[in-house]
Formats: C-alpha cells, sequence, structure tokens
C-alpha cells in the first residue's frame, strides 16, 4: 500500500497505527498539522472494506480537521483517528480503554474526541488511561455539554440560515425547503431547528426508524437514499458521509445552497468549482460544521484552566461566529472570481500555514 505518494497524503507530520491483540483494536490516528497547536480530532469507528479505505479516511478528516481549526480562529491543529471494526459487533469498553492507553502514548500531540460511531461513554473508558480526550459527559469531567453534537447542529443551522440569506434573501428559513440527507445526531438536531423556524423538511437515512420519526415529529417527507439528489429544494444538506458532491450526483441537484454537516463533501476540489458553475451557493462544510470542534475546545480550555475558562456561553457565542465567517467568505469568492470551497482553504491556510504573520481578520 503507497504511502507518501497517496492522493490524500499532504505532508502529514505523523501517522500511526495502533493494535491490541487482547480488544481487538485496530487503529489509525494521522495528524496533519500542529502549526496553530495540538491536533484535536474524533476517534470515528467503521466497518472499512480495506485498511487502504480506512488510511484514505483518516488522511482525508485529519486534513480537514486542520483547516477547521484555523478557519475557526482556534489554536489547534488538525487530527484525526479510525477505528477499523464492526461498532455494533466489534466495540466494547475495554477496546476504547486500550485507545486511550495508544493516545496517551503520543503525549498531547493529539487531543482525540467522539465522532461517527463512538460516543461520550466511549471517551470516558478513553479518559480512564489518557488525559487527552475531550467531549466528556458532566459526570465525567466534560464542562462545555459533552456530547458535541447539539453544538455542531447550531453551527450548521447558523451557516445554512447565513447561505440562505446570501442567496436567496431570506432572513429565516421558514418556508423554505432543506433536502436532509443523515438523520444521526447531527442531522436530527439540525432538523429539529429547521422545523421549529418552520422550513419544510424532505430526508432519508439507511436508519428507517430515524426516518418514520422526522416523519411523525417533525412533518418531514422520506425518499429513498439515492431519490434525495433529485428533490426540488432550495438547500440540500448532507448530514452524512463524504464525497457525495461528484460527477453523478451534481447533475442531478436541483437546488440553490449546499450547506451541511458532512464532512468532505466534495470528492474533489474541480466540484467546489462545478457547483459555482451551477450556480449553486456552497458553504464549505468544514466551516459550517465547526461548532462541535468549537464546544469541545472550550472543554479542553476549561481543563487546562482549572475551570476559569470555558464556559458554555463562551462556546455558543463564538459558534455563532461562523456566520461572520461565512459572509467573509462569500464576499472573498465573488472579488476573487473563486468558488467558495478555494475562498475558505485560503483564508484557513493563510493562517495554519503562516502563523507567525497573525490571525487574518476575514474570519
Amino acid at each position: 500500500m503507497e504511502f507518501f505518494t497517496h492522493p490524500e497524503f499532504d505532508n502529514h507530520e505523523q501517522v500511526v497505527l495502533f493494535s491490541d491483540k487482547a480488544t481487538g483494536l485496530r487503529a489509525i490516528v494521522a495528524i496533519h498539522n500542529t502549526n496553530l497547536g495540538p491536533a484535536l480530532g474524533g476517534c470515528r469507528m467503521w466497518n472499512y472494506a480495506s485498511d487502504e479505505e480506512a488510511l484514505t479516511d483518516v488522511l482525508r478528516l485529519s486534513r480537514g480537521m486542520t483547516y477547521k481549526a484555523a478557519i475557526t480562529g482556534l489554536p489547534l491543529g488538525g487530527g484525526k483517528s479510525v477505528i477499523i471494526g464492526d461498532a455494533k459487533k466489534d466495540k466494547t469498553p475495554q477496546m476504547m480503554q486500550a485507545m486511550g492507553r495508544m493516545v496517551e502514548k503520543l503525549n498531547g500531540l493529539y487531543i482525540v474526541a467522539e465522532d461517527v460511531n463512538t460516543d461520550d461513554q466511549d471517551m470516558v473508558n478513553i479518559h480512564r488511561y489518557t488525559g487527552h480526550v475531550v467531549g466528556l459527559p458532566v459526570s465525567g469531567q466534560g464542562t462545555a455539554g459533552g456530547n458535541p453534537s447539539p453544538m455542531t447542529a447550531l453551527g450548521v443551522f447558523t451557516g445554512l440560515k447565513t447561505a440562505v440569506k446570501h442567496r436567496l434573501g431570506k432572513n429565516s428559513v421558514e418556508g423554505v425547503r432543506v433536502a436532509v440527507q443523515g438523520l444521526g445526531n447531527v442531522g436530527y438536531s439540525l432538523c429539529e431547528r429547521l422545523h421549529e423556524e418552520g422550513a419544510i423538511l424532505t430526508v432519508t437515512d439507511i436508519d428507517t426508524g430515524r426516518i418514520q420519526k422526522a416523519v411523525d415529529q417533525l412533518d418531514a417527507t422520506a425518499v429513498g437514499l439515492d431519490e434525495i439528489y433529485d428533490v426540488d429544494a432550495d438547500v440540500f444538506a448532507p448530514c452524512a458521509l463524504g464525497g457525495i458532491i461528484n460527477d453523478k450526483t451534481l447533475a442531478r441537484l436541483k437546488v440553490s445552497v449546499v450547506a451541511g454537516a458532512a464532512n468532505n463533501q466534495l470528492e474533489t476540489g474541480r466540484h467546489g468549482i462545478a457547483l459555482k458553475e451551477k450556480n449553486v451557493l456552497y458553504a464549505p462544510d468544514y466551516v459550517v460544521n465547526a461548532g462541535g470542534l468549537i464546544n469541545v475546545y472550550y472543554e479542553y480550555l476549561a481543563r487546562i484552566t482549572k475551570g476559569v475558562q470555558g464556559r458554555e456561553e463562551d462556546a455558543i457565542r463564538h459558534i455563532h461566529s461562523i456566520r461572520e465567517t461565512l459572509e467573509e467568505i462569500f464576499l472573498r469568492a465573488q472579488n476573487e472570481n473563486v468558488c467558495t470551497a478555494e475562498a475558505a482553504d485560503r483564508v484557513a491556510e493563510k493562517r495554519f500555514l503562516f502563523p507567525e504573520n497573525g490571525q487574518d481578520k476575514a474570519a
């Protein structure tokens, strides 16, 4: 398996393989960049088809965390970890404890949080063997709300509304048609916020129970997994896995805005350009889904300052600043005649590649 020539390798500082025979742990930690601070990113557990697929995922995700931290103005670097296995069958408290021992060996270069198929109780088990963990419930020494999903959803909701105002001229999502792909913790919380403000929802998910819940509680219309791309809507909100804006799906989209929680929504960089050419406003994923990272950062800050800082209201205030960040990105994209994904990358790269130049005021 190629590494330094891997298409997703982007001068990552470290990529570490961990295994523990007793618990069956097989994990990869990727640290992309620590110019601004320690790498913070979630631990995802997924039943990858191959080791190469797992490597591809962790390289892409860790790089995205660097950009997310930088664009949000946090003193953090980017990292991510993946555990190879079926979370429903293979995951045990002992496996998560083994993961904690592995994280501890990195001596603080990587701070772990929850992600797909891991939760705050997994973080508690990890925390038994390392202090380099965030996303703990209050009982487990978390101070900014534990599960970051509601805060992630708040950020996505803020970003979606900002994009709707910019493209559609609406100050509210009342009557706005939103097609939501994925009803996990973040996706469903986003739908609740949208429904409360009067949005018209069309939803899909691999879990039929989640779909029925949205239909019953949020007056949503359900469609099949593949049909979500054909929905005539104002906004497409991808809230599942990445790579879903690609050559096959782009031609089918009938929306004015793409704004959702999923990481790495664009299959390649050229798909950001293609959205611009299609006159679809893209709210860059790592900007709008940064609420969870912001939340756990304030938990981390509270811990290292022994509770002096890190109040929940500070995190919420920072999450609302996503609006100003997006507005500046949209303006830059227009003035520099580039797609919004490229505009966001330019802001983030200026920050983490040249931190000695100080913070750029764009975000």
